[in-house]
């Protein structure tokens, strides 16, 4: 794969694994999420025991700011202030479920990763040439560990890619054993993916 193809992969595979987890985290909530800007902006400083600077700092915007939206002088945000809010409410809701679910898929529920991508594992003109499919996949609890452990340690978006992909190539491909045990499977082009715990 030359460079041009590989920036071409990178840019259609950036954040389909994390955004498939932050999907399916949110399902899991039991307690809607705040909804108004000056309800997300009391729960984060709820979270930072009312400290403007540490909300400030994670949203990118003055304490001055952080100060207007939670007495209710400012009430629409712009578009990037907006997508902050939401982004760090959701990562910071319900941390007891999510790690709940996180405990549970990690040691013996694992995942099922639906998606639509490129797979190919052998020569062009045969069954196993690649193409794009539609799969849906029962993966290991170990292999949902790895991806857990691997996203809480600050993994980049293509760290967390090849992971995936080892999951769905052992889940789907490699099932069996024998020859298929060290095929080696192409995994690109994600148009989608869902990640159920």
């Amino acid at each position: 794969m030359d460079d041009q193809q590989h920036a071409r992969v990178s840019a259609l595979l950036r954040h389909k694994p994390f955004d498939g987890l932050g999907r399916e985290e949110r399902t899991l909530f039991t307690r809607p999420t705040p909804k108004s800007a000056q309800a997300r902006m009391k729960f984060l400083l709820t979270r930072a025991k009312g400290s403007t600077k540490a909300v400030a700092e994670r949203l990118g915007v003055s304490r001055r700011t952080v100060e207007r939206y939670r007495s209710g002088a400012a009430k629409t945000p712009q578009k990037r202030l907006q997508e902050a809010l939401m982004q760090e409410t959701e990562s910071h809701r319900q941390p007891q479920v999510r790690a709940q679910a996180r405990q549970r898929a990690g040691t013996s529920g694992g995942f099922v990763i639906s998606c639509r991508a490129y797979f190919g594992f052998g020569p062009e003109g045969t069954s196993d040439a690649g193409r794009v499919r539609d799969l849906m996949v029962a993966v290991s609890p170990s292999h949902a560990s790895a991806i857990l452990a691997a996203q809480e340690s600050g993994a980049t978006d293509k760290d967390l890619h090849a992971l995936v992909a080892e999951a769905i190539a052992d889940a789907y491909f490699r099932q069996g054993g024998g020859r298929r045990a060290s095929l080696e499977v192409q995994f690109a082009d994600v148009e989608w993916l869902d990640i159920k715990f």
